[in-house]
């Protein structure tokens, strides 16, 4: 983390489709626009009603960016957390114009408004985002001298012990 910058987590819905970008052959990078929609609730009305949609342009890249684009799909909800940061430019007739990013460090799904099913990432050749390698056996997540199987000791007696 640097100091000054902003992080931010925002949750939304995918606003267009993901746009894969290979910027200068070796790095993935791809695009998005996010919607976040608050909603209050109206006394007046006795119901909930929308806020102004704030919109967010979200780049992803390297690792994040290949499986964003797998995975992530117009009209899907989301939360995206990372970085904000302002893109300047000037246009042919002299204006500048700017606008701010999310530079994503994490997206998921929102799991609030469905179900979705993780799936590991194959390992990708260096240098062609496409391009598959073979996926090694997954490995134990603890190897097997390291801990023991031993069950724990959940019995009613003990239970109550612990409950006196």
């Amino acid at each position: 983390m640097s100091l000054g910058e902003t992080y931010v987590t925002v949750l939304g819905w995918v606003g267009s489709e993901p746009d894969f970008k290979q910027i200068r052959g070796d790095y993935a990078h791809v695009s998005f626009r996010l919607g976040s929609t608050p909603r209050q609730f109206d006394r007046n009305l006795n119901t909930f009603v929308d806020k102004p949609t704030t919109w967010f342009s979200v780049e992803c890249w390297r690792t994040l960016a290949q499986n964003a684009f797998d995975s992530v799909h117009l009209g899907q909800p989301v939360i995206v957390t990372g970085r904000l940061r302002t893109h300047e430019w000037t246009d042919d007739a002299g204006q500048t114009h700017s606008r701010v990013i999310l530079e994503a460090f994490s997206v998921g799904h929102d799991l609030n408004r469905g179900t979705t099913t993780f799936a590991k990432a194959p390992v990708r050749a260096a240098g062609s985002p496409g391009a598959l390698t073979a996926v090694p056996e997954p490995a134990s997540p603890y190897p097997a001298d390291e801990y023991s199987a031993a069950p724990l000791p959940l019995t009613a007696e003990v239970q109550e012990s612990e409950a006196a």
